[in-house]
């Protein structure tokens, strides 16, 4: 293996765990490895690993050209720039154009699992940049990320303080992975060489209810947590009045809507067939969190 490799969102949590699985898992040479992100004094650790560092800010296609001069596979992780609709998949687009003038050769990008009639907020972003992708004629892996066990750890605090997980997934089943496992298998596709196309979807291996979570968590925390399934407006009222932005809201009440239409309940042995490993599994996961759970 001899390719270059570029990973965007460097000094973001998955980037950074996907350079970190490159260099100790899958022992990538540091020279091979470019790391990119609008603001490279970020990445100083990495540099003085001999990892290469550069500027990409995806508002500046520029940037995005002088950054990905050179490379041979382009990991392309997904913004965060959800408040403006539409602007996440203009990024992703002038990314993947900058990607063809760059005369990149493989283009690596973060899905989200069946983003085709999915119901959730920013779906039609992924699925564009998927479509972008297929279009330039560059070779492409696409990585389906399930949701994240880490993205319980957001409301789950308060919900254990409280007693009560509001949800409106109806019972509906969803494959948690955990973003540790996305980035070993990010970096294993990444580090591959392989110039086939491929969509990879990553799951757990099993499909859980909202039920299912919080009975593990009130286990291993010893806290009791009852569901309490509620319709949209009441779970868009509740978060409204925590004071989440409107965005943020509209996104988890759709993500609530997809769970309970069976949208998520998809399993793969995607992560096993690129990592060789087992996924983590739920319970793992909330032991191994149990601190910043319950504070």
């Amino acid at each position: 293996m001899s390719s270059t490799l570029l990973v965007t969102g460097a000094a973001g949590q998955l980037g950074q765990r996907v350079i970190h699985h490159l260099l100790e898992t899958y022992k990538v040479a540091p020279g091979r490895i470019i790391a990119a992100t609008r603001s490279p004094e970020k990445l100083a650790d990495l540099a003085a690993k001999g990892v290469v560092a550069r500027k990409a800010d995806f508002d500046d296609a520029a940037s995005l050209s002088t950054a990905f001069a050179g490379v041979d596979r382009l990991l392309i992780i997904s913004t965060d720039s959800l408040a403006v609709p539409g602007q996440r998949l203009k990024q992703h687009t002038a990314a993947v154009e900058a990607a063809k003038s760059a005369g990149v050769k493989h283009i690596l990008y973060t899905s989200m699992p069946a983003p085709e009639g999915s119901l959730v907020s920013f779906a039609p972003d992924h699925l564009g940049t998927e479509n972008a992708i297929k279009a330039s004629g560059i070779g492409h892996t696409i990585l389906r990320d399930a949701w994240y066990f880490d993205n319980y750890l957001m409301g789950l605090p308060h919900s254990l303080e409280v007693g009560k997980w509001y949800t409106a997934t109806a019972g509906g089943r969803v494959s948690n992975i955990s973003r540790e496992d996305c980035a070993l298998a990010i970096a294993a596709a990444l580090a591959s060489d392989t110039p086939e196309n491929a969509t990879y979807t990553l799951t757990g291996s099993t499909a859980v209810t909202i039920e299912d979570v919080a009975s593990v968590v009130s286990k291993i925390t010893g806290r009791p947590l009852e569901v309490v399934q509620v319709n949209d407006e009441q779970l868009a009222a509740g978060l409204t009045g925590a004071g989440l932005p409107k965005f943020v809201v509209d996104m988890l009440v759709s993500f609530d809507a997809n769970i309970r239409a069976g949208n998520f309940n998809i399993l793969t042995n995607d992560f096993n067939k690129l990592t060789g490993k087992e996924p983590q599994t739920l319970r793992s996961f909330v032991e191994e969190h149990k601190a910043a759970l319950v504070g």
